[in-house]
């Protein structure tokens, strides 16, 4: 899930073995950063890809490899029918094409609830209630209301989950566009045989309480291993169901799941929940009529896309893919892509040849990446900011890295370049971030606790 299984967090070998462990966490101070020099880096080419064909991979299921823990740390903040796409609202629209670099100074981390189990996503439901909705990795979503966690769970499925390994459980959750009218969510889990499953629900006549008994399987793919189970579901601004596929784990995508569309692995799906039952293939999926690849793939070449987001001013995707062993990337595509874009991996890591192999004209590269020597062993996407409250940071992406704490700003400065920045230093155990109703961010702490961004003062 989060790392590439080349590290476990005690804490995570810790519930692995023992069941979940629910740690009090004081409220932190105002973080304060230090700005690094600005990186610039070339922006990546907008145009649709050309589908290529691809290699067939041989599925060989093999075992887990052997991780090794790293040292805890204490929590100390510094700064097959189709119907027609439908559209999503967007609260809110970019002020200026360009933003300016932000001030961390300004803003810190303002802690909201704590005694979670191992938290993994935070997302809002769209039907005005003002809801977050938090996704617990042994299997429960809770409900935090006004400020307060409820008791009881808006759902438990923890019976039918595997939440063993380090990047296996509850995943996400994604609310239909239409929640309000109707009902139905979606969620993405390990199941007990450790395969990867995406599955509908409904809401009872509670609001905060949803029907375990009205699943509906979707999707299951078999995972190999243990590690690189993606986990990200998210609607679009087109009303299709976008699903992160990991390669299938091990190391190196030894079975070469990235580039063979012949293989859910190692992609970005997209799929219409509303068209057939399980699932339609939209008119647009850009393999569809190759009778070579799969047509629910949206995009490939992605090693463990953990957490991706649509920007809901513009509709562009921001999608952060975990490294091998030596660097994190942030790609992007834009609104107006067709798909189809390969991202380069097992070629690439980031912007440098992976395993003796060589780049190719035909990869999209990341427009933001980082080293481990920098700081950091696992990225976490996050969210392009479009709330009220901090005007700063208004069409600016934030994510970070779940081994340091350490979180980054990334942004257009021209068309032609992107501007990467150190923006807060944490202790967290990053898993996610997330995006309430009304834009405002929040960065969850797999130890335990969900923190909302706010000013500094």
């Amino acid at each position: 899930m989060l790392q590439s299984i080349r590290w476990l967090i005690p804490f995570v070998l810790l519930t692995a073995a023992c069941g979940s462990v629910s740690p009090t966490i004081s409220p932190t101070e105002s973080p304060s950063a230090t700005p690094v020099p600005t990186e610039t880096l070339v922006a990546a080419a907008t145009a649709t890809a050309t589908p290529r064909p691809s290699p067939t991979a041989t599925l060989v299921p093999t075992g887990t490899p052997t991780a090794t823990a790293l040292p805890t740390r204490t929590l100390v903040a510094t700064a097959t029918g189709t119907v027609p796409p439908r559209t999503s609202p967007t609260p809110t629209r970019a002020t200026s094409r360009f933003p300016s670099a932000p001030r961390p100074g300004d803003y810190k981390l303002a802690l909201l609830v704590d005694g979670l189990r191992r938290p993994t996503y935070l997302t809002h439901a769209g039907d005005g209630a003002g809801r977050v909705f938090v996704v617990e990795q042994v299997g429960r979503i809770l409900v935090v209301a006004n400020g307060q966690l409820l008791e009881q769970p808006f759902l438990d499925i923890s019976s039918i989950v595997r939440s063993s390994g380090s990047e296996q459980g509850l995943l996400s959750v994604a609310f239909h566009p239409r929640y309000a009218s109707n009902g139905r969510f979606f969620v993405n889990y390990t199941d007990e045989r450790g395969d990867i499953v995406v599955a509908r629900y409904n809401v009872t006549l509670d609001p905060n309480v949803a029907d375990p008994e009205s699943a509906q399987t979707l999707l299951t793919i078999d995972q190999p291993y243990a590690n690189h189970n993606g986990g990200q579901i998210q609607f679009g601004p087109d009303g299709y169901l976008y699903v992160g596929m990991g390669d299938g784990g091990s190391a190196g995508d030894p079975q070469g799941n990235g580039q063979n569309l012949g293989a859910l692995l190692g992609k970005m799906l997209r799929i219409d929940v509303d068209a057939a039952s399980p699932y339609g293939i939209p008119p647009d999926n850009p393999f569809r009529n190759r009778g070579d690849a799969k047509p629910e793939i949206w995009a490939y070449g992605v090693r463990n896309p953990w957490r991706f987001s649509f920007d809901r001013a513009t509709g562009d995707l921001y999608m952060a893919d975990v490294g091998q062993n030596a660097y994190e990337e942030v790609n992007f595509q834009p609104a107006a892509s067709r798909g189809g874009e390969n991202y380069g991996w097992n070629f690439m890591e980031g912007n440098h040849p992976y395993g003796g192999r060589s780049n190719r004209p035909e990869f999209t590269p990341p427009v933001a990446e980082y080293s481990h020597s920098e700081g950091g062993c696992s990225v976490t996407g996050g969210y392009v900011y479009r709330g009220a409250r901090l005007p700063g940071l208004t069409g600016i992406y934030l994510f970070g890295d779940y081994c340091t704490g350490l979180t980054w700003t990334i942004y257009r400065s021209t068309p032609d370049k992107w501007e990467r920045q150190l923006f807060l230093r944490t202790n967290l155990r990053i898993s996610s971030f997330g995006e309430d109703e009304a834009g405002e961010l929040y960065v969850l702490d797999h130890a335990g606790a969900v923190y909302r961004l706010e000013p500094a003062s």
